[in-house]
């Protein structure tokens, strides 16, 4: 064999496996391939995995995802049907369910996700301002709040914390957007399959609003357990002082009965021993009238006495026996 053989063979050779490259290709399980011959699709779409053959050198292969992908929104700002600024954060997920269609209308990823940003986020708009907040925030209409043992009024519970009645609740509103957009992606050759709202904030400028109202709420309840604890104080104070003033009574009865009773057996005593003898009659009205004098003459005392009165008579009597020295006179100090 001369040399321009070997070459023709060789040049064959190296030609038959620039065409065989060109004219196979390969689609793995998580792509579907879309063939273009100058820039316009050819043939159905290639959604099976394996060695597949083109037409070398004039189609092109197009590879194509078909796993489950994600769309995450920016945070934006909106408002709701109660006049309240919310700035929400939406997620999606989406996968590519007819390649043609897909590629025909957009192409690739990118105008995908530009394209998602556009419909999820006029639906979420939408919705949003059709609904109040608690709609958006509250998960079902059935939640029962947690209640705190300390809120309660002798077995009654009070009504503190109690959750606004809602209509719908966040899922339902999360399906209205899903079942919306889903209708308007679906001519790109897109299925969505899911979403949901990842956070829902207040708006910077009414965040601080919100905030004072929230304390001025807490601050009228702690206000509202701080009158009832002063009027239960009160109460107590009240029935302490009922009690004390029961007990002073009770008790100024008690010893006015023993006086009476003490003066009746001393009445008594005293008739007795005044029909028995004058003589103890006279040591008794003495012994009444010197324990008198204890009570009514201490220091500088100036004592004026009637010349006819008791208790001039004893001294006066004292002094005549010689016992006590002279009897004092009127205005005398002892």
């Amino acid at each position: 064999m001369n040399r321009t053989n070997l070459a023709a063979i060789i040049a064959t050779l190296v030609v038959g496996m620039i065409v065989a490259t060109s004219s196979i290709y390969t689609v793995n399980e998580v792509e579907q391939a879309i063939i273009t011959q100058f820039g316009k699709p050819v043939g159905a779409s290639v959604t099976t995995a394996g060695l597949k053959i083109k037409v070398p050198f004039i189609q092109d292969v197009n590879l194509i995802d078909k796993r489950v992908l994600e769309w995450d929104g920016n945070p934006s700002d909106m408002p709701t049907k109660d006049k309240l600024y919310v700035s929400v954060d939406l997620f999606a997920r989406w996968r590519i369910v007819d390649p043609l269609q897909y590629f025909l209308r957009l192409r690739d990823e990118r105008s995908a996700q530009s394209r998602l940003d556009d419909v999820l986020g006029s639906e979420t708009r939408n919705a949003v301002a059709k609904h109040e907040l608690i709609e958006i925030v509250r998960t079902t209409k059935d939640r029962v709040p947690l209640r705190d043992t300390l809120q309660t009024d002798a077995g009654r519970e009070l009504d503190v914390g109690s959750l606004v009645p809602i209509q719908m609740g966040r899922k339902l509103v999360e399906q209205e957007i899903f079942a919306a957009a889903a209708d308007k992606v679906r001519v790109f050759g897109i299925e969505l399959l899911d979403i949901r709202f990842m956070r829902i904030n207040y708006n910077e400028s009414v965040r601080p609003k919100i905030y004072d109202r929230m304390i001025s709420e807490r601050r009228q309840i702690a206000e509202r357990f701080l009158s009832e604890g002063n009027g239960e104080a009160a109460r107590i104070r009240g029935n302490r002082v009922r009690d004390l003033n029961k007990i002073q009574s009770e008790a100024y009865r008690q010893v006015e009965e023993i006086r009476g009773v003490a003066d009746a057996k001393a009445t008594e005593i005293y008739a007795k021993a005044y029909n028995q003898s004058a003589e103890a009659v006279a040591f008794y009205e003495f012994t009444r009238t010197m324990q008198s004098y204890k009570s009514l003459i201490a220091e500088n005392t100036t004592l004026v006495l009637s010349t006819d009165s008791d208790l001039f008579r004893f001294l006066k009597g004292m002094a005549a026996d010689g016992r006590s020295g002279p009897a004092p006179r009127s205005g005398d100090n002892r």
